[in-house]
């Protein structure tokens, strides 16, 4: 009987060591897989301040590993709903990475526009339409998930993970996670 404490005991220990054995991890998120995804999320439609009808499509991301950013080029239509007049164009917003461990995902954060670029316009309609598209950058762009991990992507060894931090490399992004306590 004795024999058989014992066996359980060294089980239980064996089982609580390989526990803390597994620390942090990082997973590194290709930039082909977080463009995949952001794919899957455009073209967005959004209306603007009541006026605007803002269409957003074909997404490129580009990690700016030299000062922990990204960058989304996005094309754009802007149609003025009152004169039906509509315009096409481009933009390019970029920001720090934030992660959210309750939602277990990553956002882009404090988004500025970078560039703002629409054919057939002035330079003074291009400014007037520029502060439309900070707007929506920051509506949008905050809301909108650049990667989200699925519960069994954050499981490794029967060990439940959190995700913590997010770093820039070339070409990935390098997410940070710990076991859940």
């Amino acid at each position: 009987m004795n024999l058989k404490r014992y066996a359980l005991f060294a089980a239980a220990l064996l089982l609580a060591a390989c526990a803390t054995l597994i620390g942090p991890r990082e997973v590194s998120l290709p930039q082909e897989k977080l463009q995949a995804s952001l794919e899957r999320k455009f073209p967005l439609h959004q209306r603007v301040l009541g006026v605007f009808e803002v269409e957003l499509s074909h997404p490129q991301l580009a990690i700016l590993a030299e000062n922990d950013r990204v960058a989304l080029t996005v094309e754009l239509g802007v149609t003025l709903l009152l004169a039906r007049q509509s315009w096409r164009g481009s933009m390019v917003v970029s920001g720090r990475l934030r992660v959210d461990s309750f939602s277990n995902a990553i956002y882009i954060a404090d988004a500025h526009v970078d560039r703002f670029n629409v054919a057939g316009l002035d330079e003074g309609k291009q400014n007037q339409l520029a502060s439309v598209a900070n707007l929506l950058s920051d509506k949008v762009i905050r809301d909108m998930p650049v990667h989200s991990f699925r519960p069994e992507e954050l499981r490794y060894a029967g060990v439940q993970f959190v995700l913590t931090g997010i770093d820039t490399r070339p070409g990935a992004l390098v997410a940070k996670l710990q076991p859940a306590q």
